[in-house]
């Protein structure tokens, strides 16, 4: 059987390979990445021995060497008594017969192996047939939760005929920028309302690898700002690593910072620096707003250049499954394509918050997604972007 060929011969290099497995802190949310037994720095994935409740993505057209391919990664290295149990439990529904049949094999087989090593056996399989649809989600924190993972799955997408009519594509020269007057950007109509767009060659193949090049060292677990407190803490609802990079750290850096300002027009110089994320399998990023809302006024006091009021959000590589940007509210999906870029605003022009820009990144399934965004504050663009004469103008 060449599933189980291929659960052995993982488990049987695994101590070759332990001294690169995660730690603590990569359990926690961040992890090294393995690619066909060479291991890849800088990479995340989310070490969960309950991967398998990720079941609802993954169970939709995704190929069952890339459920071995994430179950195994997830459990063999943090939970190797759990691997195979997993991987197919992942595969199993009522009609799988041999996933069935595998269940019960793999477990025996490793209670003879943990016998061997002198470790307390395992609980034997549970001879009925395992029942994937009879799993109830816990209530949480997220009153949108079942939009926003039909979203991540592809399903429920609001995209009608008469709005896709209003979606076009042109040129772009960033108001007769004297630096897009010879090579505009080909900009695309990504949604309507709010108005989303993704530009085209955004970023170029060289200009890719040289910031994950500069970002790679400083690669940390991503944080979030407490509202309460404003401190920066980690959060399990946001899993991967990110970095930031100035406009001084390399001419790149301030090539990309400078097109941004030309494309949309908005200064960037109160603008935060370009941060650089690193999403590996299971990293994700759960529904959230990007601005600052009333009820935690101080988010960016200590900027001191007022709320952001738009999100450029560079997509830096393909994703073979998973990773969509998706905004719940209205139920609009847009998918990585590398080198590509899509923007939006997080204000009225009136500085009110736009709530329907709540947004999320979907867990990555398959591959590794890398993104650079810039986050535009208010001050400096009062000229550039002028109040409009009502609340949501």
């Amino acid at each position: 059987c060449w599933l189980a060929l291929k659960v052995l011969g993982f488990i049987s290099n695994m101590s070759v390979h332990r001294q690169y497995f995660p730690d603590d802190e990569d359990e926690k949310g961040a992890a090294i990445r393995k690619y066909n037994s060479h291991i890849k720095s800088h990479e995340t994935l989310i070490c969960d021995p309950g991967a398998q409740n990720y079941g609802p993505y993954i169970l939709h057209g995704i190929q069952e060497k890339y459920l071995m391919r994430f179950c195994c990664c997830c459990c063999c290295i943090s939970q190797p008594v759990n691997c195979m149990s997993c991987a197919v439990r992942a595969l199993a529904d009522p009609s799988h017969q041999r996933a069935g049949t595998n269940l019960r094999y793999f477990e025996q087989l490793l209670s003879k192996e943990l016998r061997a090593r002198g470790q307390s056996q395992q609980e034997p399989a549970d001879e009925r047939p395992i029942q994937l649809d009879t799993y109830e989600r816990p209530k949480d924190y997220l009153p949108e939760r079942e939009v926003y993972e039909a979203l991540c799955r592809g399903e429920g997408v609001k995209m009608t005929q008469k709005r896709r009519s209003r979606l076009f594509c042109r040129y772009q020269d960033g108001n007769r920028s004297p630096r897009l007057l010879l090579k505009p950007m080909k900009e695309e109509d990504e949604w309507d309302s709010p108005h989303i767009v993704r530009y085209l060659e955004a970023l170029s193949d060289e200009e890719i690898e040289k910031i994950k090049e500069l970002a790679k060292p400083n690669l940390a677990r991503a944080t979030v700002r407490d509202p309460k407190t404003g401190v920066l803490t980690v959060a399990h609802y946001r899993v991967s690593k990110s970095a930031w990079l100035e406009g001084e750290d390399d001419p790149v850096i301030a090539r990309v910072n400078q097109r941004i300002e030309d494309i949309t027009g908005l200064s960037v110089d109160t603008a935060e620096l370009l941060q650089v994320a690193n999403y590996g399998v299971g990293g994700q990023y759960e529904p959230h707003y990007d601005f600052s809302r009333k009820d935690e006024p101080d988010a960016f006091v200590s900027l001191g250049t007022g709320n952001r009021v738009a999100t450029f959000l560079n997509y830096m590589s393909d994703v073979e499954a998973g990773g969509a940007t998706v905004f719940p509210d209205f139920g609009a999906a847009i998918w990585p394509r590398k080198g590509t870029a899509v923007f939006w605003y997080n204000l009225f022009k009136s500085g009110e918050g736009d709530y329907r820009t709540r947004h999320a990144a979907c867990p990555v399934l398959v591959g590794s997604k890398w993104v650079s965004n810039k986050w535009i504050h208010e001050r400096g663009q009062e000229f550039r972007r002028p109040c409009g004469l009502t609340e949501v103008d």
